[in-house]
C-alpha cells in the first residue's frame, strides 16, 4: 500500500483576522466607551477589538491625570472581557499620537487579508479634514462611524465627497482588508468623561458610570478630586 507523503497535504490558509481599533483619551474611561466596543465588536464579529489611550492627542486637551493612571484605569475596565483587549503603544510615544502612524504600524504586524476597523464617534468624524494625513487612513482600514439613533446631523462639505465613493450602508457587508466607511447605530448612552470629571470634583458618586474596577481605582489614587 503507497504511504501518502505528508507533504502532500495542502495548508489550510489561516482565516483573515478582524481588528477594531478605538482611540481616546479614556480620561477615565466608562460605561458609554465600552458598551461602544462590545456593541461593535459583537455585531461585527471581530476577532478583537483594541482600545487604545492616546498620550498627547492633536486635537484635545492635555488628559487631567497621568498616561499610567488612564491605561490602568483601561486594563481593569477590559478585564475578563474576551472580545476587548488594550493596546499601549501610543503610550510610548513621545510625541503627538497621529492615528495614522498607528494604522501603519499595525498594518506592518498583520497579514495583507486582515481587516482593520477604526471606530470614530461623529465629532471625531467630522474633524478628520483637520487630521495628519487623513486622506490616507483608508489606504490601511475600514472606518466605523459610531452614530446615535436619535443624530440629525449632516456631514461637512469635506467629507461629502469621501462618503459618496467609498461608504457602504451595511457594516457587516464591508470586503477586503481597508477602504470603506460604514455608519454603526449605538445605544444611546449620554455618558461622558467630562461629566465624570466634575461629578468627582464635587464629591459625587460615579458608580454605574464607569466600572467598579475603575472606581476602585480612582478612588485607591485619590484621581479627580478637588484636594482639601
Amino acid at each position: 500500500m503507497a504511504e501518502h507523503s505528508p507533504l502532500a497535504v495542502a495548508a489550510t490558509p489561516s482565516p483573515a483576522r478582524r481588528i477594531g481599533v478605538l482611540g481616546g483619551t479614556f480620561d477615565p474611561v466608562h460605561i458609554g466607551h465600552l458598551r461602544s466596543a462590545l456593541e461593535v465588536a459583537e455585531v461585527l464579529t471581530l476577532d478583537e477589538l483594541r482600545l487604545m489611550p492616546n498620550a498627547r492627542p492633536p486635537h484635545r486637551d492635555i488628559p487631567q491625570v497621568s498616561a499610567q493612571d488612564r491605561l490602568a484605569m483601561v486594563e481593569r475596565a477590559v478585564e475578563g472581557v474576551p472580545l476587548l483587549s488594550v493596546d499601549a503603544r501610543e503610550l510610548a510615544r513621545d510625541k503627538p499620537s497621529y492615528t495614522i502612524d498607528t494604522l501603519e504600524l499595525m498594518r506592518a504586524e498583520m497579514a495583507a487579508d486582515d481587516q482593520l476597523f477604526l471606530l470614530l464617534g461623529w465629532d471625531a468624524f467630522c474633524g478628520l479634514p483637520s487630521w495628519h494625513r487623513w486622506e490616507e487612513l483608508l489606504q490601511h482600514c475600514h472606518i466605523l462611524v459610531l452614530q446615535r439613533p436619535d443624530a440629525d446631523v449632516e456631514s461637512p462639505d469635506a467629507l461629502r465627497n469621501l462618503l459618496a465613493a467609498r461608504s457602504v450602508s451595511d457594516p457587516q457587508a464591508l470586503q477586503g482588508p481597508a477602504g470603506h466607511i460604514a455608519f454603526v447605530w449605538q445605544t444611546p448612552l449620554s455618558v461622558s468623561a467630562t461629566q465624570i470629571r466634575q461629578l468627582l470634583a464635587s464629591g459625587k458618586s460615579v458608580r454605574f458610570l464607569v466600572p467598579d474596577a475603575v472606581l476602585a481605582y480612582i478612588d485607591a489614587h485619590g484621581l479627580y478630586r478637588v484636594p482639601n
